[in-house]
């Protein structure tokens, strides 16, 4: 296509967002990433299940609407939310994400983890975060990295997750 030219929807209808969210290790929690029971020593600290990956993907989503973060919808000063599945938050992004009109055509994260090894889970978590966002698998990136051992995740006080989307205002 050459500049100027359209091609069969407006690129004006185009949205991207971008989500990070990071939570502390804790003793006593399970660890959850994508909606996946993680074998791990230590969880994550947090209101709900802690799922730093969902809540990346929740807060890209809904920054490509112009809908603020996930913790305007779900306020970590409300009991309702006290231990609440992020993938069920997810999914209620997701159709909050529908509701204004749009589609969610692809999301792509990354989970920055020193501990523990990810790659086993990287196909469920892709599974699931698609099934809760109602998209195909195919539309879901889910990549894991160390950080050398540099920074809170190196030094395996936490974890932390970025995501990214595309979404279209297909009406």
């Amino acid at each position: 296509m050459m500049a100027g030219q359209r091609g069969f929807f407006d690129p004006a209808s185009l949205r991207i967002g971008q989500g990070y969210d990071v939570h502390a290790f804790a003793e006593g929690r399970r660890l959850v990433l994508g909606g996946v029971d993680i074998p791990h020593t230590r969880g994550l600290l947090g209101h709900s299940d802690a799922d730093v990956l969902a809540h990346a993907v929740a807060d890209a989503l809904l920054g490509g609407v112009r809908g603020g973060d996930i913790g305007k919808l779900f306020p970590d000063t409300d009991p309702a939310y006290k231990d609440a599945d992020s993938l069920k938050l997810l999914a209620a992004v997701a159709g909050f994400v529908r509701e204004r009109g749009f589609l969610i055509l692809d999301v792509d994260s990354v989970v920055a983890a020193q501990a523990p090894k990810l790659a086993p889970y990287r196909d469920a978590m892709r599974g699931n975060l698609a099934h809760a966002m109602g998209i195909d698998v195919e539309n879901v990136g889910v990549k894991a990295t160390t950080t050398e051992r540099l920074g809170f995740e190196g030094r395996e006080e936490g974890i932390s997750a970025t995501a990214v989307c595309l979404l279209c205002r297909c009406s």
